[in-house]
């Protein structure tokens, strides 16, 4: 039994197929196959059914392929003691960033941090906090950036920065005339919102304590983007919040629609999140370090008031 030989079993089990996993694996489908084989044979014991299509785990390749995920793991981290001992910062970094934050903040700091760290390899990912988590846990993300706080014992979480939330109402809107709002101003009935699955979405609907299935009589919004948002506030179907980021690039046509809060300032928690074995934690000092550093003038409220929990 090799470690290789189980990484193809891996392969093959995320696939559930054999051309696909050699594919990933940078092998020949004959390679991948004939070393599963040995394997079974070694064993005595058939991991996959192949009579299925797609592929199928038996009960006994369940049970392996859970023991075979172990195994690889500590298997990559014997590398990640050798470069913490030798101080090296380097090497592929596979990191997640939920939709609300990457349009922002990546922009803010890749540049700087492909700069300092040449030798890092970061492959960077979109995704909800719900499959971010999966990811990470599973061992397919090395790190991710998300609103906290997530309560998940497998994760560790360390603070980033905490970025305020703020209102854009549009000149028809009953708040509009107010110079600063407070958060019990807020109504989700005249909201508008992210669709399910965002966790900035259920910030907002934290911050305003109430939930409705429908927040309007004759239409209910779905939207993954928070430009749409705006658009839409600008049609007068209602206000929303914004992230603070989200804000500084707003065109001078639309700032006047911008309303801060009243302090304390209600604000989201944004974390670096990983799993609690990770051993890559020299880049994952590197990736904090850099990222707290350009955030740290960018957003100069001081008095805020985290809206928790974000998990979702």
């Amino acid at each position: 039994m090799t470690i290789t030989q189980l990484y193809y079993v891996l392969a093959v089990a995320e696939h559930q197929n054999f051309t696909k996993a050699a594919e990933k694996c940078f092998v020949t489908q004959p390679t991948l196959s004939m070393q599963i084989q040995k394997l079974e044979d070694e064993l005595d014991v058939i991991i996959f059914d192949r009579g299925k299509k797609p592929i199928e785990l038996t009960e006994i390749g369940r049970k392996i392929v859970t023991q075979a995920k172990n195994i690889v793991n500590e298997s990559y981290r014997i590398k990640d003691i050798v470069d913490q001992q030798k101080g090296f910062i380097g090497g592929e970094f596979k990191l997640g960033i939920i939709p609300t934050v990457m349009p922002t903040l990546l922009p803010m700091f890749l540049k700087t941090f492909i700069k300092r760290y040449p030798k890092i390899k970061l492959k960077i990912e979109e995704l909800n906090t719900e499959d971010i988590i999966s990811k990470i846990i599973e061992g397919h993300l090395d790190a991710a950036i998300a609103a906290t706080p997530l309560e998940n014992d497998f994760i560790k979480e360390r603070v980033l920065y905490y970025e305020p939330f703020v209102g854009y109402i549009p000149q028809n809107h009953r708040l509009h005339d107010n110079k600063k709002i407070d958060v019990t101003d807020l109504d989700l009935s005249d909201m508008l919102l992210l669709e399910d699955g965002h966790c900035f979405r259920e910030g907002v609907i934290n911050l305003c304590k109430v939930f409705k299935d429908h927040f309007h009589d004759n239409f209910q919004l779905e939207s993954g983007s928070i430009e749409t948002l705006i658009n839409l506030s600008n049609e007068g179907l209602g206000m929303t919040l914004l992230p603070y980021l989200h804000t500084m690039n707003i065109s001078e046509s639309k700032k006047n629609n911008l309303h801060y809060f009243n302090e304390p300032t209600p604000a989201r928690e944004v974390s670096v999140i990983y799993h609690k074995s990770e051993l890559k934690m020299q880049i994952i000092n590197a990736l904090h370090n850099v990222i707290s550093g350009v955030i740290r003038g960018a957003i100069a409220f001081q008095n805020v008031n985290i809206i928790s929990p974000l998990a979702k």
